[in-house]
Formats: structure tokens, C-alpha cells, sequence
């Protein structure tokens, strides 16, 4: 498995998650209730898992091996993908805010951890969609598939220090057991 198949592997429970984000702000704005455990659930998946261990392969991996072979940082996809790492980790920063205000803040707090989701939930479809068709496409242009493959160590070693034993594992079930509540049909 290349670096951009696991990455784009990993594309597919990050966005498994953010249809499950969508169907919750549903929830709350009709009203209803969504235990704060779950959303916590979320953002712990979304700061470790999406931010921490997936970026991180990414920023730390991937983007110098192509800065390496001519793709600038500045001006370019990899400058776009960073931009958009950061601004979602502003929304990651304003749904937990939000999670903290509950006990006092009630329905007024779950809008403002619903609007968070739902931008991150945009922000990171869109960014994935141009990483899965523009970035990663590059990446095996530039790299092949020798060195994508040669990523598979670093890689690892990424998950290991940044999620740790078992975590991984935790939060596939945590995507199973939220889709059958929030996607079944």
C-alpha cells in the first residue's frame, strides 16, 4: 500500500464521520437531544485521528517529499492544504469551546457546536475532495509508487507516537457504533 492509498483509506472514516456530524446538527436543530459524551467522542477523533495523526503524515511526510521533487509550499496546493489544516483546526477549537459552554449555555450552545461542525464538515469534504482528485494524483506523478511506498515506516511511526496502542482500533468502533445511531436507514 502506497502513501496515498492509506491516506486516501483514512480520507474515507474521516468523511464517514463528518456524514455523522451532519445527521447530529440535524438532530439538534430539530431540537432534539445528542449525548455531550458523543460530540466529545467527535472532537477527540477529530484532534488525534483527523488533525494530529492524518495532517500529520501529511505535513510531516508527504509535503517535504514533494517540496523536495518541485512543488512549491507557497502558492501552491501544498500552501492550500496547510491553509485549510489550519482553519480547521480553528473550527476543531470552536466546537470544543462550545462543548465547555454547555452545562450553562443549553440549546444556545449546541448551535454554536453546530455551526462549528457544519463548517468544518464543508471545509474538510472540499479539502479532501481536492487532495483524492488534485494533490495525491501530483504526488504519484512526481513520486511513484518506490517512494510512496517507501512512506509506509514513517508512517507508521507517526500513528504510534501521536495515537498510540489500540487507539485506532477505538475509533473505528467509535464510527461504527455513531453510523449505526446517526446513518442508519
Amino acid at each position: 500500500m502506497t502513501a496515498t492509498d492509506d491516506l486516501r483509506a483514512e480520507h474515507e472514516g474521516i468523511l464517514r464521520m463528518l456524514d455523522i456530524m451532519r445527521a447530529m446538527t440535524a438532530r439538534i436543530g430539530a431540537g432534539r437531544g445528542v449525548p455531550v459524551a458523543q460530540l466529545e467522542g467527535i472532537i477527540d477523533f477529530l484532534k488525534v485521528f483527523a488533525d494530529k495523526c492524518h495532517h500529520g503524515k501529511e505535513e510531516d511526510v508527504l509535503f517535504p517529499a514533494m517540496e523536495a521533487a518541485g512543488v512549491p509550499r507557497e502558492g501552491g496546493p501544498i500552501g492550500a492544504m496547510l491553509h485549510e489544516h489550519t482553519l480547521g483546526r480553528g473550527h476543531i477549537r470552536d466546537m470544543a469551546a462550545a462543548l465547555e459552554t454547555l452545562p450553562g449555555a443549553g440549546q444556545a450552545g449546541y448551535a454554536v457546536f453546530s455551526d462549528a461542525a457544519l463548517a468544518y464538515a464543508d471545509l474538510l469534504t472540499q479539502h479532501i475532495a481536492k487532495e483524492n482528485t488534485v494533490l495525491f494524483p501530483m504526488a504519484e506523478r512526481l513520486l511513484g509508487v518506490a517512494a510512496l511506498t517507501d512512506m509506509h515506516e514513517p508512517f507508521e511511526r507517526i500513528e504510534a507516537e501521536r495515537i498510540g496502542p489500540g487507539r485506532h482500533e477505538a475509533f473505528h468502533r467509535l464510527l461504527d457504533d455513531l453510523a449505526a445511531q446517526y446513518l442508519a436507514v
